[in-house]
């Protein structure tokens, strides 16, 4: 098992990526400590892990909230002995389908300022016990608006830039430590609920909308959520060992590297 003896941390584990890779790293050996504001959606998660012969546990904690994130992961060092796989995958609440020449600048600053308020709490938090133990992984996932310009897409875009832009400052920072940071670029995935959704606000065929993005990737397709959670237990787990500062392209070739 990759993760066997690995203690993770996942917020945003309530929706369907952070739950897609909790179950993943779980499935991989590692100890998941599912965090996020709504306990329902955790517990869903945790039990389908737990049913299923892993380990999972609840952490109810607001990645916005520098004290809340402190005292949980804090607790989780003290259980565990330590943290060794940190991963943000929080809704950032982005409003999408109007122009940004129309567009407030409250909905246009909403998910930057989300994604990096907790981005740098979460993974500042993290470093600090990576620091200590001389190792860690701390990961982040984006979308290819962080390298492919679309319209109405907000403040999205530039959001997924900043949080690929902050990663390689921070594995800059962190690599001489044994620290590594990697991120992954997905296209969205279309059997996640957030996808779903979004398809189903912008046209009345969704699924005609799908067909078309589908179209703009090599593949001919979009990646499912178990494509990013397969890449996202590799890039954690020591086979990825010299891997750091990058951004791990799961678009199925809508952008180029």
């Amino acid at each position: 098992m990759l993760l066997q003896h690995k203690n993770a941390i996942i917020y945003g584990a309530g929706g369907s990526i952070g739950g897609a890779v909790a179950r993943a790293f779980a499935k991989g050996g590692a100890k998941v400590f599912l965090g996020g504001r709504t306990l329902s959606s955790l517990q869903t998660v945790a039990n389908d892990i737990n049913n299923a012969g892993g380990k999972a546990e609840t952490v109810i904690v607001d990645a916005l909230n520098e004290e809340s994130v402190n005292k949980n992961v804090e607790a989780i060092v003290n259980k565990e002995g330590s943290i060794d796989i940190s991963f943000n995958a929080i809704n950032v609440e982005d409003k999408q389908g109007i122009t940004l020449a129309e567009m407030s600048l409250e909905d246009f600053f909403r998910p930057i300022s989300i994604a990096m308020q907790s981005q740098f709490i979460t993974t500042q938090t993290a470093s600090r016990y990576m620091l200590n133990q001389g190792s860690g992984v701390i990961l982040s996932i984006t979308a290819t608006p962080a390298a492919k310009a679309y319209p109405l897409t907000g403040g999205f875009g530039p959001t997924c830039s900043a949080i690929e832009g902050f990663s390689r400052n921070l594995a800059a920072e962190l690599g001489s430590k044994g620290i590594r940071v990697v991120c992954i670029r997905s296209a969205g995935s279309p059997d996640s609920e957030v996808f779903k959704k979004a398809m189903a606000k912008k046209v009345k065929l969704a699924q005609e909308e799908i067909v078309d993005i589908a179209k703009d990737t090599m593949l001919n397709r979009l990646p499912l959520m178990a494509e990013i959670a397969n890449v996202a237990v590799f890039l954690v787990s020591d086979l990825a060992s010299g891997m750091t500062g990058t951004s791990v392209n799961v678009t199925c070739g809508t952008t180029i590297d």
